[in-house]
Order: structure tokens, then C-alpha cells, then sequence
């Protein structure tokens, strides 16, 4: 299966999961009149949307570049990493909001078992398929999938939480009655402890998602980049205005390499080539470009940075240049 199909494909896995999960909490809080089980539930209802919202991205992500769109769909994924961190922070409020008035009005629960079952459900569902989403995201480099991978990580520990504040209720009901009010307290202070684990992953997936909508640059891309042009000494002469981005998937590199003078243009063109193919070898899915200038042994400002050359080399280029300049 080729990578945008696999895509495809555990994303509408996640979308059928998350679907099942969503409905199985949604009677269970009902019957039960467990906010912390409703919360989870408004939890998974933004998963579900997150799924469908990553299914449409890798969708989209994965079409061809175009006339309207040279630079490909890869930031569609950055966009959907984004609008899914919103709509954590979204819910997390309203589980705030609901935790704190059942703070304030509480009310006992009615078989909290039901409970504990639907979250060790959904904590099992959720790791099994966060886990293939994070696999399948690491193989392709998705964004979308991995935020989506997030959702369903975050839903395991909140999960977690949640069925062990409904067992706290359950064995408090049994061993110590007396104390029902106080036991059923433990209900909204999990859902509190669930929105504040929401919200440090609505964090991480806003940084990570939203960070190549603004063009950063790749530090560890930058580095491996500089070690394949090392590499080419002593036909390169040096290098300068590097620069990376990322759009989903697709890395874009720039940068401009300095030849001798008396290179050909054949030769020179041959060199960009060589070393585009290597950088695309060492990081799939890559666009590089390449604008080759002639090296004066002059370095300015600009590129001694990235100069390969040796001072003596350099003096060496310069009374070069000088030759062919006199005639």
C-alpha cells in the first residue's frame, strides 16, 4: 500500500473508533449522571472531529502540486494540526465549566461500574489505534496523523483517570457510605484533572502544527544538509542564504553554492544535481533548489559562514581569478 492510501486508511480508523467510543459514553454518562463520563465523551466527540478533519487533510495533503497550488497541498496537514488544537482548548473549557458547577451542585451517581467499564474500553481502543496512527504518521511524516495520534493519547490517559476516580466512588460507596458526598467529589475533580491534561496537548499540537505555517526553519535538516555539502570539497567551494521550510510532508530547501570560476556550465549544472539527488536521498520527500554562483575567493559577509576553503585556498582562488581577469 503506498504511503498516501496508508493514510487513508488508518485514518478512517480512527474515524469509526472514535465514532463507537463517542456513542458508548454518551448513554453510559446519561445513565449513570457522571460528568467526568460525559466529559470524556465531549473528549472523543473532539477526537471524532479531529479524525474527520485529519482524514480530509491527508486527503488533501496527498494531491498532486498544481497550477494554483506549485508548492503542493502539504500544508493542508498544518492546518488541520491547528484547528484540531483549538478545538481541545474548546473542550476543555466545557469540561471546566460542567466539572465546577457539579463542584458546587453535586449529585451522587447511580452504578459507577458502567463507568469503569466504557473507560477501560476506551482506553484499550484508543491506545491500539493511537499507536498505528503514530507509526503510520512516523513512515509518512504526517502532521494531521500525528495530532490525530495525540487526540486518542491524551483520550488513554484522561481514560485512565476518569475509571480510576469511578472505582475511588465505587469502593468509597462500599467501604465507607457514611461519606457519599465527599466520595462522589472525586467525580468532578477528575474531570478537572482530564481538561488540564487536554490543554498541555492542545499546547503541543498548536507548536507543532502551527510552527510550519510560519516557515521555521529545520535546525536538524540544516545540519544533515551542510554534511552532504562538505562532502563535495573540493568542487564546492562554499555555500551561503540556506534556507528550510516545511509544508505536511514535503521539506523545501534553498541555497546557493560557489564553483570555480572556471567551471563550465555543464559541469557546474552536474555538481547542483549530484548534490540535490544526495540531500533527497538522505530526506525524503525534499524539494531542492539550487542557484550556483562563481566563487572570487572574496568571501563577504554573507558566505564565509559557509565557505569550505581554506585561507590558503582562498588566496589561491583569488590570484586564479586575477589571472584570467588580466588576460
Amino acid at each position: 500500500m503506498n504511503p498516501g492510501k496508508r493514510k487513508t486508511a488508518v485514518a478512517w480508523l480512527s474515524v469509526v473508533s472514535n465514532t463507537t467510543l463517542v456513542v458508548l459514553k454518551l448513554i453510559v454518562g446519561f445513565l449513570i449522571g457522571s460528568i467526568s463520563v460525559m466529559s470524556e465523551a465531549i473528549h472523543s466527540g473532539v477526537d471524532l472531529v479531529a479524525a474527520v478533519i485529519a482524514l480530509l487533510a491527508v486527503r488533501t495533503s496527498g494531491k498532486p502540486a498544481d497550477q494554483e497550488h506549485p508548492f503542493g497541498h502539504g500544508k493542508a496537514e498544518n492546518i488541520s494540526g491547528t484547528i484540531e488544537a483549538i478545538l481541545i482548548f474548546v473542550a476543555a473549557a466545557w469540561i471546566v465549566y460542567e466539572a465546577v458547577k457539579k463542584i458546587v451542585y453535586p449529585h451522587a451517581l447511580e452504578e459507577p461500574g458502567w463507568g469503569i467499564l466504557v473507560m477501560a474500553i476506551s482506553a484499550g481502543a484508543n491506545l491500539a489505534v493511537s499507536q498505528l496512527l503514530f507509526k503510520v504518521a512516523r513512515q509518512t511524516d504526517s502532521v494531521a496523523l500525528e495530532a490525530d495520534g495525540w487526540h486518542l493519547r491524551t483520550d488513554v490517559y484522561t481514560s485512565a483517570g476518569v475509571m480510576g476516580g469511578l472505582g475511588l466512588i465505587w469502593i468509597g460507596d462500599r467501604l465507607a457510605p457514611g461519606l457519599g458526598d465527599w466520595w462522589h467529589l472525586v467525580d468532578p475533580v477528575a474531570a478537572l484533572v482530564v481538561a488540564a491534561l487536554i490543554l498541555k496537548a492542545a499546547y503541543h499540537l498548536t507548536v507543532t502544527s502551527a510552527r510550519d505555517l510560519m516557515d521555521v526553519s529545520l535546525p536538524e535538516e540544516e545540519a544533515q544538509i551542510k554534511e552532504v555539502l562538505r562532502s563535495f570539497i573540493p568542487a564546492l567551494h562554499g555555500y551561503h542564504r540556506l534556507r528550510t521550510r516545511k509544508a505536511g510532508a514535503i521539506r523545501f530547501v534553498e541555497f546557493h553554492i560557489f564553483v570555480p570560476g572556471t567551471m563550465s556550465v555543464e559541469d557546474s549544472h552536474r555538481l547542483a544535481h549530484d548534490i540535490s539527488q544526495k540531500i533527497q536521498k538522505q530526506l525524503a520527500g525534499t524539494s531542492v533548489t539550487v542557484h550556483v554562483e562563481p566563487c572570487s575567493g572574496n568571501c563577504g559577509h554573507g558566505c564565509l559562514e559557509g565557505c569550505l576553503l581554506t585561507e590558503a585556498q582562498r588566496d589561491e582562488v583569488r590570484r586564479t581569478q586575477q589571472f584570467w581577469q588580466d588576460g
